[in-house]
């Protein structure tokens, strides 16, 4: 159950919020909108990211002891696909995040004012490529291992 919340916040953040605050704060014409919506979808995917981490320990941890009737090869695919969750969202919060923040700290101006071909700008944008792929991968590693779940739950 708690990889399925996790799984509906991500979702949730992914589809819902990050487009909304960018969507909204634009639409108001406002010159740093992009830095404002950027500064919210951070701070929500740090609440994502870290709740993955701690939830994919979480589980990793209590797979040991509550392993059941899952076969061998199910339960090292579950426990490769918990691993997997816990560093694609350690990865996109304390790396990847922290690079972002800190390039747009050296920005010193709003990201909106930023020249689309600079150099800050695309290694911004290519951190937020990875970003997105990094919290893809987790998520569609986490629908792996509900399913792997749901199913020892059955037999």
């Amino acid at each position: 159950m708690l990889l399925a919340l996790w799984f509906g916040a991500a979702l949730f953040f992914s589809v819902v919020v990050a487009p909304a605050a960018f969507g909204v704060l634009r639409s108001h014409g406002l010159p740093n909108a992009s830095e404002l919506a950027g500064a919210i979808v951070t701070r929500s995917l740090s609440v994502v990211n870290v709740g993955g981490f701690v939830i994919a320990l979480l589980l990793l941890v209590t797979l040991f002891f509550v392993r059941g009737s899952a076969g061998r090869v199910s339960f090292g695919v579950e426990a490769v696909c918990l691993v997997v969750i816990a560093l694609a969202t350690s990865l996109g919060h304390w790396v990847i995040a922290a690079r972002m923040r800190a390039l747009r700290a050296a920005m010193v101006v709003p990201i909106d004012q930023i020249a689309a071909d600079d150099s800050r700008r695309i290694a911004f944008n290519s951190l937020h490529g990875y970003s997105v792929n990094a919290l893809g991968l987790a998520m569609i590693v986490a629908l792996v291992a509900m399913v792997l779940m749901a199913r020892n739950l059955r037999q």
